[in-house]
């Protein structure tokens, strides 16, 4: 326990150095709230800009507020997680890389820990951030478009923290197990691309982690299908279990390829 507080500490003073604990958090407040105010004032916005003739009047359906917040997580689903793929691809490579990772590998520690830490410091930065922003997006969100149930928004809440574990372990894979370049490719497919071809050909198929964010969205307009929904967060969480064993084996196992 002690060797994981002593690295968990480690990774917060570097994550702190490098600014990922300001400007992560930032990318998610605003898209979380330009989202609402922006689908608000839409039409305003047409109207200035539009070159429309003069007297026209740009009516759009009224959106629900369960809309605009799976509107915001959209935004999270491309722009946030690229971001999360691309600031964290290096977490482990990178130190075999520059040789901090040789600093380490030469004291008895524990690779669970290792991954442990890192980890923990990357799944408090970008879970505190999607919170965050989230909530900035359901505070605006209710004053322009009105309140959402309470219920239903925690267990949305919770389904795309699972989702989010799961990139992270994803990413935290990657970089045990490969390059920095590889690893940011490796994570970007995985995300990002597995995604649009999840939503191209999905329909075919209702168990799969990739299909929580979508899931998130149903729990929230209380439109679940719970065998499904269950049996995608079972599987999502066993592959989380997956990706951290493996992420610490190939910490362990490309210990050679650490720079002196």
């Amino acid at each position: 326990m002690r060797t994981f507080l002593v690295l968990f500490q480690k990774e917060w003073r570097e994550n702190t150095r490098n600014f990922k604990l300001l400007w992560i958090p930032l990318v998610f407040v605003l898209f979380g709230i330009t989202e609402p105010v922006a689908n608000y004032y839409m039409p305003q916005i047409l109207s200035s800009v539009g070159n429309l003739p003069e007297g026209t009047v740009i009516q759009f359906p009224p959106m629900t507020p369960e809309q605009i917040l799976m509107s915001t997580i959209n935004q999270y689903q491309l722009i946030g997680m690229l971001v999360v793929t691309l600031a964290f691809a290096g977490l482990v490579s990178r130190e075999r890389k520059n040789g901090t990772a040789t600093l380490l590998y030469v004291r008895p520690i524990s690779f669970t820990d290792y991954v442990s830490s890192k980890l923990a410091v990357m799944s408090i930065i970008v879970v505190g951030s999607f919170i965050i922003g989230i909530m900035a997006s359901l505070y605006y969100t209710s004053i322009l478009f009105g309140t959402i149930e309470f219920s239903s928004f925690f267990g949305f809440l919770g389904t795309y923290i699972i989702w989010l574990l799961f990139v992270v372990s994803i990413v935290l894979f990657s970089s045990a197990a490969f390059s920095t370049g590889i690893a940011s490719t490796i994570s970007v497919i995985l995300v990002i691309f597995v995604q649009f071809v999840d939503g191209l050909l999905g329909t075919y198929w209702t168990i799969s982690p990739w299909k929580l964010p979508m899931y998130a969205g149903l729990v929230l307009n209380g439109d679940i299908p719970h065998s499904s929904f269950m049996w995608s967060m079972l599987i999502t969480i066993l592959v989380i279990g997956i990706l951290l064993i493996g992420a610490v084996y190939f910490a362990k196992k490309n210990i050679f390829k650490a720079k002196i």
